[in-house]
């Protein structure tokens, strides 16, 4: 998934639920059951750079922060909601992060969790259905949809 989309979803967390955490539990829960979804991906690691890449990942992140805080903006939620809000957004995308400083700095105490991230992703990269993870509109269509679930359930 992209990180505009788990940011909805970790938000939309944030939002209906008030203890922190389960915020997070639930967020990262959420975070590696939508990555075992096919979808498309923008950031091929076997070529990729951050010099190459990092437009799409700050338009990815813009995108998914400016609907959260429209949302909030709009809804006027008290300093804890609003705490929340951010909380799950964030959880939400954290094990991308964690994901990328394994992939740039290699740090051996990340290497669990990167490969508990690949496990949960369906289809590898490498496989022979490789292309389920393209970024493709076929492969979009649950980001599409988890993001739209996750905007309506922040803006009512």
């Amino acid at each position: 998934m992209i990180l505009a989309t788990h940011a909805l979803v970790g938000a939309a967390i944030g939002k209906n639920i008030s203890n922190p955490w389960i915020i997070i539990t639930l967020s990262l829960v959420f975070h590696f059951a939508m990555d075992s979804f096919r979808h498309g991906e923008y950031f091929d690691d076997r070529i990729a750079t951050l010099k190459t890449t990092w437009w799409k990942v700050a338009l990815d992140l813009i995108s998914g922060l400016l609907i959260i805080f429209f949302a909030i903006y709009l809804q006027k939620p008290n300093i804890i909601q609003t705490r929340n809000i951010l909380l799950g957004a964030f959880t939400s995308m954290f094990p991308d992060l964690l994901t990328v400083f394994y992939w740039k700095f290699h740090f051996k105490f990340l290497e669990k969790i990167k490969q508990f991230h690949a496990f949960c992703h369906r289809y590898s990269r490498f496989s022979k259905h490789g292309k389920e993870r393209q970024w493709t509109l076929r492969n979009a269509i649950n980001d599409l949809f988890f993001s739209i679930v996750a905007i309506i359930l922040l803006f009512i």
